[in-house]
């Protein structure tokens, strides 16, 4: 089996420069770290980016079912107001029960 050929990348003269620094500062040790860091960042991005799609899909299927809820600035008071109870109760029931 043929070994791959090498990939010749050209980069701009700030992306040089900040690969550059990058290496004299000892953050990388190679041109080579700097690309091989950079795809990885690109297939985290991907990867992040195909689930949020998903997501997305799943919220537009839940919502095509009748499974939404509209919010609304009232709808957002009642639920803060029954977070804020609820936290204080919880609160209250702690130190009630703290010796």
């Amino acid at each position: 089996m043929p070994y791959p050929r090498a990939m010749q990348v050209d980069l701009t003269l700030d992306q040089k420069a900040f690969v550059r620094r990058a290496i004299e500062t000892g953050r990388l040790h190679s041109e080579e770290d700097a690309v091989q860091e950079a795809l990885a960042l690109w297939e985290e991005r991907e990867r992040q980016r195909a689930e949020f799609l998903l997501t997305l899909e799943d919220a537009r299927a839940s919502l095509s079912r009748g499974e939404g809820r509209v919010v609304t600035e009232e709808s957002m008071r009642r639920l803060s107001s029954e977070v804020k109870e609820r936290g204080r109760a919880r609160l209250l029931a702690e130190l009630t029960t703290t010796p």
